[in-house]
């Protein structure tokens, strides 16, 4: 009882405001001394020295716990990869690919829509970092969008779910972090991400054309526009063949994913230099943010960790084993009970939190289940990328209500989303039912 209460706890701070790595700590550490004191109290007057004892010996693997985090070789891809994506970003590589394919879509209905989901792609699949995603394409592509007619929802809403393709695209950092919680190789969850990416990317594009024919005046085509392929050519080209560089590296089984990770990031820092954006101020607030990012990545590790250890601590994981594993139709029930709670908790916490938190909880009773550990995190990273995407606390609503123009209020931005949680609902629920289709 006193894990669950401990899990309630946390999530009522989490929607309080308080800092997620500090919560988690701190929970940890309340509910650790209330679960040592009644550990004790089973077998009469519990004495000060006694209880400080079993406190302080419950939290005697903390130290070696986090040497192993910082020692971790799998996370070690998160801060390269971070500083490839801003690089890329803040040397305006991202603006270019907008007025590039904008040349070539505008004169579709819809087409300056599914111009910014294939920017979106093409951004996912090179740096993995939703802010950077959603804050360039918000900056560029939305003003552009409503300059030309198109209604605010639908502009909202793309730039939000092109920008969290990152989520789910490789090399993502979700992808990492399940490989790490689900201790399988990143490669394979790379792998195994592209063919729902493009399903979920092909949805996305469909929806786009068809809404914009059905309605024609919520997505115009844009003026006639003269289109120069050199220009088109030297934007898209590089970007494609750092896309390669990284993600065919780790297909082709020649580098790892923090190996790739690198290339990634020396591959970033020349692309820079191609189009004349490289500076020493530019690497410089790169770093930093890779440093920030990262540091943010970590703590709530190290927090979470503290939890999870407190939880089974209290013996709440074991609770939650026997009830999952108890229920009927197990493995289809159990795989709907977890998406939706996933989906749930979504809607108030970040994926670093669910990943960290409630999956290892997961785990055991999934292996027990006999359910393809692959097949079970791609179905959780479909499920963590809505989490972005939900009202009220998604992160992609925040990072575009920050960049745009006042007359989009923020109801838009939430009706805008709104398709966009559905298709991806649909995706998921295809993987559920048809996982052979998907590459299961």
């Amino acid at each position: 009882m006193t894990g669950l209460i401990m899990f309630v706890a946390a999530f009522f701070m989490l929607l309080l405001g308080f800092g997620v790595a500090f919560t988690f700590g701190a929970v940890a550490l309340i509910f650790g001394a209330i679960a040592s004191y009644f550990e004790l109290a089973q077998d009469g007057i519990v004495h000060f020295s006694d209880w400080s004892a079993e406190f302080l010996s419950m939290f005697s693997m903390m130290p070696f716990r986090i040497y192993a985090i910082i020692g971790n070789k799998i996370l070690i891809a998160i801060p390269l990869f971070i500083f490839m994506g801003v690089v890329l970003e803040k040397s305006g590589i991202a603006a270019r690919l907008l007025e590039s394919m904008g040349t070539l879509f505008g004169k579709i209905r819809g087409g300056l829509a599914v111009s910014t989901i294939i920017i979106g792609t093409m951004l996912a699949a090179s740096t993995g970092v939703v802010g950077a995603s959603v804050v360039a394409m918000g900056v560029i592509a939305l003003p552009v969008m409503l300059k030309h007619g198109y209604n605010k929802g639908l502009s909202c809403g793309t730039i939000c779910a092109s920008g969290t393709l990152g989520q789910i695209i490789p090399p993502s950092i979700v992808l990492i972090i399940l490989a790490d919680v689900f201790n399988q190789p990143v490669g394979d969850l790379f792998k195994a991400a592209v063919i729902p990416s493009v399903f979920l990317v092909g949805a996305y594009i469909v929806y786009i054309l068809v809404i914009a024919n059905l309605k024609k005046d919520i997505a115009p085509a844009m003026p006639s526009v003269k289109i120069n392929f050199k220009e088109v050519f030297i934007a898209l080209i590089p970007p494609l063949v750092l896309i390669i560089l990284v993600l065919g590296s780790i297909f082709a089984g020649i580098a790892t994913a923090t190996e790739s990770a690198s290339v990634g990031a020396i591959g970033a820092i020349v692309l820079a230099f191609f189009y004349g954006k490289l500076s020493f101020k530019l690497i410089e607030e790169a770093s930093l943010d890779a440093v920030k990012i990262t540091s943010m990545v970590f703590a709530i590790l190290i927090g979470a960790t503290a939890f999870s250890m407190v939880f089974t601590y209290s013996g709440a994981d074991g609770i939650i084993e026997d009830f999952l594993t108890s229920l009927p139709h197990a493995k289809m029930l159990f795989i709907f009970l977890v998406m939706a709670i996933i989906f749930f908790l979504g809607f108030f916490i970040d994926f670093i939190e669910i990943s960290y938190i409630v999956i290892p909880i997961l785990l055991p009773v999934a292996s027990d289940l006999g359910i393809n550990p692959i097949w079970f995190a791609i179905l959780i990273a479909m499920n963590l990328q809505s989490s972005f995407l939900t009202p009220p606390f998604g992160f992609s609503l925040f990072y575009l209500r920050g960049v745009a123009p006042k007359e989009v209020t923020t109801i838009d931005i939430y009706k805008g989303v709104i398709p966009f949680i559905l298709i991806q609902m649909t995706v998921l629920a295809g993987m559920v039912f048809f996982p052979h289709i998907f590459g299961f």
